[in-house]
């Protein structure tokens, strides 16, 4: 149920009532909503292949398209169309049709939208290392891949969603090194200790935290330390029971952190796997990567070449093993995708990492095709997002100039909201779970209003006010509708009423309009993984709701039918904006 659908469907009977070809008849929303709401351009495309004045092939299917109209009187489609030198189609949609598409969005399942078939999708947010807390570089994976997440199960998808952590690396030989030389008395470090280590971490998340930068500054100045701390990676991946214990207790501290920090942001995942969850495939890679004659020795390092005959520019051979024997990114990556396959065996698999990873992904969507990792069906997608810039223009810090920890951001978007909040309400009205829930769309909306790809300025000031193009306000207008239901009282969703929504109301037919754009909104972000469509449509469709609602005294209304028109018409803006808020990973308080 889409109403552009609707009214191509009709344009192009129209069309090929009169002898056109019916996909000329494309209509869209008017370049000049002074003279009328929709208009076709297709006579204008159509002349040069009918040897015909656009303005008469216009006239015609206008012609054609007002016999529709009258036969069908109350059920059409337009109320008018008007042909227009040299040659557009105006058209104005109608009213009655409009209080029907309404009704029948009520009354339909996903408010009728047309969504491709389910598939089974996994989407790696490609997460965070662990030993680190989550900080703003974060922020967007977690808050894009949520939104995604939540916008395909909408559609029907069965949707798994994998952290994918970093835990394999050099990293941990760095943390277990300076780990050891500040605490050599543990037992982890005594060769004669043969008992049960301690159930209890050795190490808290705040001072993992201060030990991986430590250890990484040291590694660069102590050559000593650098060659310890790279054994101790090969002895983990070896398999040593010290190494392996510590390992094992940075992921319990890590992991139980990252839980409770993407809980703050309404972030969940289905797994929680990482990288070394594939390490166990990568004898498999490589076999299949030899067996197939792709990849070969260069400079003493395994590559697969993927550069193709189309590339506009070089693709580099992507390296899968480096002369050291090291494995990489890219080694996981494919490993990863082995195991994912044989598990899952998923329909489409979406990356969602920074843009400047974009070549990586290039390469390892390239080798998993050409060496059959995926089946040929398989689509591989990477969202690469850009940049969040403070107002200065340069990546967001704090204060001070350091990287922001992620729950320092969220408390600082909810005391900008709290003292904005104070200036509206009486402070006894303020509660910190309102606060907090404003303060996540300030964070959510803010992000997912721009197109992933771009870098966009995160400005808390902006983002935090009820005013605008913003989280806050679109929750402000949610319940402002709640409110005035329970004004109302004893009211019920009773869809039949839309149909009594009058005639004749500008705003009202504004509102229906920017409503019933929810079915072709939805189904194209979907298709293109394109959550800013949602923050688009949200702000259109309060703003339309707003200036109906100024100018419309709803709870005086005499007339009884039209009362309950409206507050039918409310119930069903309530129902799609709390739905695409769900879409975009927040909901609305209760009151405001």
């Amino acid at each position: 149920m889409n109403l552009t659908n609707e009214m191509n469907r009709v344009m192009g009977d129209a069309f090929e009532k009169v002898g056109y070809d019916r996909a000329l008849s494309r209509v869209i929303v008017s370049s000049r909503p002074d003279l009328c709401e929709y208009q076709c351009n297709g006579a204008m495309g159509a002349a040069k292949a009918y040897h015909k004045a656009p303005i008469e092939i216009a006239n015609a299917v206008v012609a054609s398209l007002n016999e529709v109209m009258a036969e069908n009187d109350k059920n059409a489609v337009f109320s008018s169309a008007e042909a227009i030198m040299p040659g557009f189609i105006n058209l104005n949609v109608s009213e009655a049709f409009l209080r029907h598409f309404a009704r029948q969005m009520a009354t339909s399942e996903r408010f009728g939208a047309e969504l491709p078939e389910p598939k089974k999708i996994l989407i790696d947010y490609g997460g965070p290392n662990v030993a680190k807390p989550l900080h703003i570089g974060h922020l967007r994976s977690a808050i894009i891949g949520e939104s995604i997440k939540q916008m395909l199960k909408f559609a029907g998808n069965e949707v798994i969603g994998d952290t994918h952590l970093g835990d394999w690396g050099l990293q941990i030989g760095l943390i277990i090194e300076e780990f050891k030389r500040r605490n050599p008395e543990l037992c982890y470090f005594n060769p004669d200790f043969k008992g049960k280590f301690p159930e209890e971490a050795p190490f808290t998340i705040s001072e993992l935290e201060e030990i991986y930068p430590a250890a990484s500054a040291r590694a660069k100045e102590d050559e000593e330390f650098a060659a310890c701390a790279h054994e101790n990676t090969l002895k983990l991946q070896s398999g040593d029971p010290v190494c392996h214990e510590l390992w094992k207790k940075i992921i319990e501290v890590s992991v139980a952190d990252l839980k409770k920090n993407y809980a703050k942001l309404n972030v969940s995942f289905d797994l929680w796997k990482a990288e070394s969850d594939a390490q166990p495939f990568i004898p498999e890679l490589l076999k299949i990567l030899a067996d197939k004659k792709l990849s070969y020795l260069s400079n003493g390092a395994t590559v697969v070449d993927v550069q193709e005959e189309t590339d506009k520019h070089e693709v580099p051979p992507c390296l899968i093993i480096k002369s050291d024997g090291a494995s990489l990114y890219a080694t996981t990556d494919l490993a990863t995708i082995i195991d994912r396959m044989n598990y899952f065996n998923p329909d489409e698999i979406i990356y969602i990492t920074d843009k400047r990873q974009d070549m990586h992904f290039v390469q390892v969507f390239r080798v998993a095709k050409k060496a059959g990792l995926v089946r040929e069906d398989t689509e591989l997608f990477h969202i690469g997002y850009g940049t969040m810039n403070g107002k200065d223009g340069k990546p967001f810090k704090t204060r001070a100039g350091g990287v922001m920890r992620l729950e320092a951001l969220i408390s600082e978007v909810d005391d900008a909201v709290r003292d904005k909040m104070k200036e509206r309400y009486e402070e006894d009205e303020v509660n910190e779970e309102t606060v907090h829930k404003v303060g996540l769309s300030a964070i959510k909306y803010g992000d997912l209003s721009n197109q992933a790809a771009k870098d966009y300025i995160f400005d808390i000031d902006r983002f935090a006010s009820f005013e605008g193009n913003t989280g806050p306000y679109i929750l402000y207008m949610i319940v402002r509708i709640k409110s005035i239901l329970q004004k109302a009282g004893n009211v019920s969703r009773n869809t039949d009423a839309l149909l009594d929504l009058p005639d004749g109301d500008a705003n009202l037919k504004l509102l229906l309009r920017k409503l019933s754009n929810f079915s072709e909104m939805i189904s194209t972000a979907v298709e293109e993984l394109a959550p800013h469509k949602i923050c688009s449509y949200c702000f259109e469709l309060c703003d339309a709701f707003s200036s109906f609602y100024h100018d419309t005294p709803i709870l005086k209304e005499t007339d009884e039918k039209v009362k309950n028109a409206y507050f039918s018409l409310l119930f069903l803006l309530q129902e799609v904006l709390e739905t695409c808020i769900s879409l975009l990973g927040f909901d609305a308080p209760e009151k405001m």
